[in-house]
């Protein structure tokens, strides 16, 4: 069976609740999408925000604090807002991916070759210990045992080489503090679970962003062998084709969404899982999308109108002002111009409570600096 663009569009859009908004909690959510993108702290609030009805921003906060959700470097080398039991079996499935980054001749600039892995490891793991530890001491630590390098490409390759995580108060709600790491094991109170296979971290991801295709699950996980992982599926997943002709898989059990189902319009925090987890993204970026450069720019979010990216906003706060300043891709209705500043208006207010709002709709294309 041949899958249109706009029904991958909109099952990809049911899946991660954002056709229309879900009561499952922020820990299920959580759970259902394997993780929310968290390597700032803002986007993974408007993640949820978009996805959940009646998003209260102290649930992630509180979960930090009493260590049910934890920030963690898992797919793609990217720290994810993930619940506990995740992080214990996914980290070892990513970590051996993870540890060959460091010693790889274009890792800043070669900045380790020529050190021994095993002893940057053992230096490391004596350097993190059972407590957490900041950036800044870990710096220090850096410059103390390798005094002929870079501090910070030996800091990052402990964090490349051990399972940790980001403790708090980085990533509790407006809380933008400096990193601060702890090995997942002693954060955790578990040993890890290297036993979780492969092939049902893949089921899940179907679930929240299929169909896909193996490519598709290489790009979200960076793992190998994803035909392996499929094979091992069985009959629990079953085969489409896209209009491209190329092979899509599926959790057998789910259904796909009616490609006439109307897409309201949503706004998505930088990095947005919609958007990441596919090596084709066709399925969210229409051929009159904003150019990918803007769309994964840093602090620059998408908005999505009929499903599709349609323009890019970003939020500018001075002094008592908070501005949300939109650039459209194409031309909008005066239907859809009026949906999206609604829901900017909505997410402004939710964002900057304390601030007076101001609405910016800028020309197609327009540059989003002020």
């Amino acid at each position: 069976m041949q899958l249109s663009n706009r029904t991958l569009n909109r099952t990809l859009l049911a899946r991660q609740h954002l056709l229309a908004r879900s009561t499952l909690t922020t820990a299920e959510m959580c759970d259902h999408l394997v993780g929310l993108q968290a390597q700032d702290v803002p986007p993974p609030f408007v993640g949820l925000w978009s996805r959940i009805a009646d998003f209260d921003p102290a649930t992630v906060s509180v979960g930090l604090e009493d260590r049910s959700l934890v920030r963690i470097t898992v797919m793609r080398g990217t720290i994810h807002l993930v619940t506990p039991p995740d992080a214990l079996r996914i980290a070892p499935l990513i970590q051996p991916e993870l540890e060959k980054v460091p010693f790889r001749k274009g890792f800043n600039f070669g900045a380790m070759v020529g050190l021994d892995p095993e002893r940057v490891r053992a230096d490391g793991e004596a350097v993190f210990g059972d407590e957490p530890v900041s950036a800044a001491d870990l710096r220090a630590a850096a410059r103390r045992l390798y005094p002929d390098r870079d501090p910070g490409a030996v800091v990052q390759a402990w964090l490349y080489q051990l399972p940790v995580l980001q403790t708090p108060p980085r990533g509790r709600w407006r809380d933008n503090s400096r990193p601060v790491w702890s090995r997942v094991q002693p954060w955790l109170g578990a040993p890890l679970d290297p036993t979780y296979p492969v092939a049902e971290l893949i089921l899940r991801y179907l679930r929240a962003f299929g169909p896909a295709s193996t490519t598709d699950m290489q790009a979200w996980s960076r793992l190998p062998a994803m035909k392996n992982a499929v094979t091992a599926l069985g009959d629990r997943v079953r085969a489409y084709t896209d209009e491209q002709g190329r092979t899509l898989y599926d959790a057998a059990d789910l259904e796909l969404a009616d490609p006439d189902r109307p897409a309201p319009v949503r706004l998505l925090g930088w990095y947005d899982n919609a958007l990441l987890s596919h090596r084709d993204r066709s399925r969210v970026l229409a051929d009159s999308a904003v150019p990918p450069l803007r769309v994964f720019a840093s602090n620059v979010s998408s908005i999505l109108v009929d499903g599709f990216v349609a323009g890019v906003y970003k939020v500018f706060v001075d002094s008592d002002t908070a501005r949300l300043r939109i650039s459209p891709s194409r031309p909008w209705s005066k239907t859809e111009a009026a949906q999206v500043e609604s829901e900017a208006s909505a997410l402004l207010s939710f964002l900057e409570p304390d601030s007076a709002p101001r609405i910016e709709v800028l020309a197609p294309g327009a540059d989003l600096r002020p």
